[in-house]
């Protein structure tokens, strides 16, 4: 989900910032253009790790600006289909909950938590199992596949996600399963004259 990506671009350093540290002027120009953005290819920008740019700029004609080659690395979050993750429930409503997924809230549809019908307690803010008696909070942990990814140029985007799989779903429900799976430990014969 989370990726280092090295780009190449072209920073305008304005007059006013002439005098300062190139690699500072740059970094913030890179930081405004960058930072907090979806791109079509990189997903959600999370931030700029590193930059450095060329010392040698260009000017063009009637622009005070100097213009620089620079290189920088993004720590990049995008989310693939099928991709496994977890993340905490920070919003239940009639229709699902919403799961922080690294810099973004994903959906998980209320057809999608469980196999079981669900009831929405309104006042509580909680999602229930009517069969399993199984409860989705805020707070809580869940393990979930990513189902649906859109993350267009220039806007929040909408992911997708599952638990209605085998090891899937709140963590506390996952523990349950797999004890109930783990054979019991076997009991020791007495050897006659031990104790």
């Amino acid at each position: 989900m989370f990726y280092l990506v090295e780009i190449e671009d072209v920073v305008a350093v304005p007059p006013r910032d002439f005098g300062r540290p190139l690699k500072k002027v740059v970094l913030e120009r890179v930081k405004e253009a960058y930072e907090g953005k979806i791109l079509e290819d990189l997903g959600y920008v999370v931030m700029v790790v590193d930059v450095d740019a060329d010392p040698i700029g260009v000017l063009l004609p009637r622009d005070g600006a100097t213009y620089h080659r620079a290189r920088a690395k993004l720590l990049c979050f995008h989310p693939r289909i099928q991709e496994v993750g977890e993340g905490e429930v920070v919003e239940i409503t009639e229709f699902g909950a919403f799961i922080r997924v690294g810099p973004l809230d994903a959906l998980l549809h209320i057809s999608q938590i469980m196999d079981d019908y669900i009831t929405y307690d309104e006042r509580h803010s909680v999602l229930m199992g009517k069969k399993s008696g199984n409860k989705l909070e805020v707070g809580d942990d869940v393990r979930f596949r990513v189902v649906a990814v859109s993350l267009t140029h220039g806007t929040t985007g909408k992911i997708g996600v599952t638990t209605r799989q085998p090891y899937l779903g709140k963590l506390d429900w996952i523990r349950k399963s797999l004890e109930k799976l783990a054979p019991e430990p076997k009991k020791a014969k007495a050897v006659a004259g031990e104790e």
